[in-house]
């Protein structure tokens, strides 16, 4: 392998591992993207990118997700080796860049906030590399962010949910399963008639018959999972009283 392919992965390798986050290190995700980022470097002969030397492929990249503005993008790429650089040639490479496999275009939610961090550092005199060091770093963290507030979000909209279900179940209202004051057994009603389940020990769900939630209720089934005794209760549910 020359001096510079070695080179090359080993730029990859340093930046992939200077990432704070474990989670993002052990992403399968993020793994196929350095194995593929590595690939590339190695095998650049067939490429149709003939002005992207080594160097600049890997500062491209990196930059591609951090709303760099692209004429300082430009001026920061053609300070280094390889033939000069028009500003098409980065915004098409950038472009073919988001549209690789494991990748996306930049996130426009982030936008805002990333051109606010770039333009307070480079007022400030930092280099572009060290610029984009630290936008990957904010980048993760809101990446982060916005993952926590959706599952906050997805997690108080299932409880919404169940409060509604167990509203209205209490209100005597046919219903889904749904627990009753956080209680491990699920209840249900169905054609105006109640039920309760319960999963034991052996994984196996056991269903009663009950008129209230206080019932020890009468044993209709034992059966293997939940969406058997949903196909029982389909029938159960609609049978005809016994007198």
């Amino acid at each position: 392998m020359s001096a510079d392919r070695r080179h090359a992965v080993a730029l990859l390798l340093f930046d992939y591992v200077k990432s704070p986050s474990l989670r993002h290190l052990r992403d399968p995700h993020s793994v196929h993207k350095l194995a593929r980022d590595i690939l590339n470097a190695v095998d650049r002969a067939g490429s149709i990118w003939s002005k992207w030397e080594a160097e600049r492929e890997e500062v491209a990249k990196a930059a591609a997700p951090c709303w760099i503005p692209t004429e300082d993008l430009l001026a920061s790429l053609n300070n280094l080796p390889g033939p000069p650089l028009t500003r098409t040639d980065v915004e098409q490479r950038l472009r073919a860049i988001w549209e690789q496999p494991y990748t996306s275009y930049p996130n426009e939610d982030l936008k805002n906030g990333c051109l606010a961090l770039y333009r307070s550092v480079k007022a400030q005199g930092t280099e572009m590399r060290a610029i984009i060091g630290m936008l990957q770093e904010h980048l993760e963290r809101e990446d982060e962010k916005l993952r926590r507030e959706q599952e906050e979000r997805y997690r108080k909209l299932k409880e919404e949910e169940r409060a509604k279900l167990e509203q209205r179940f209490l209100s005597g209202a046919d219903c889904g399963w749904t627990p009753i004051d956080g209680s491990a057994a699920l209840y249900c009603r169905r054609n105006g008639r109640t039920f309760r389940i319960v999963q034991g020990k052996d994984k196996r769900w056991t269903l009663f018959r009950i008129e209230t939630i206080e019932d020890e209720g009468d044993l209709l089934g034992l059966y293997q999972g939940r969406s058997d005794a949903n196909k029982a209760l389909q029938t159960i549910a609609y049978a005809n009283e016994r007198r």
